[in-house]
């Protein structure tokens, strides 16, 4: 039988995907395009760092954190709250491509996970625009 290695062990496991979530958090914070993205978190970031960590590691193939802690994910149902259109989306997309590369992930890995990434935020889209 062939062992599948999972998107988690390919990236690097927990450290990786942490070092992706403290950088997608710190350019969403400091990058002036990414400013509506910024102004639809609370001010402060950890809380929802620490559960996109915990979505991504179950999410990549890891650890089931976030179904752990929190139950069933509900991606949509979650971010119902948040107005989310095609500039929300594009943003949170650019600001995930731009932290994976930081981190040093590959061109394959990031090209994989950016599709993946896209077709996400997309779904979660909730309003014309």
């Amino acid at each position: 039988m062939e062992e599948t290695t999972t998107t988690y062990e390919k990236i690097g496991g927990e450290a990786a995907v942490g070092k992706l979530c403290d950088r997608f958090y710190e350019l969403m914070a400091t990058v002036p395009q990414f400013k509506e993205l910024r102004a639809m978190h609370p001010e402060d970031l950890q809380g929802s760092r620490d559960k996109l960590f915990m979505f991504l590691s179950g999410w990549m193939g890891g650890p089931d954190l976030f179904v752990e802690k929190f139950g069933h994910p509900r991606l949509r149902g979650r971010h119902m709250p948040f107005a989310i259109g095609v500039q929300e989306r594009d943003q949170w997309v650019a600001c995930m491509a731009l932290a994976m590369e930081d981190i040093g992930l590959s061109e394959d890995l990031r090209k994989g996970l950016l599709s993946n990434f896209f077709h996400t935020a997309d779904f979660m889209r909730n309003k014309e625009g």
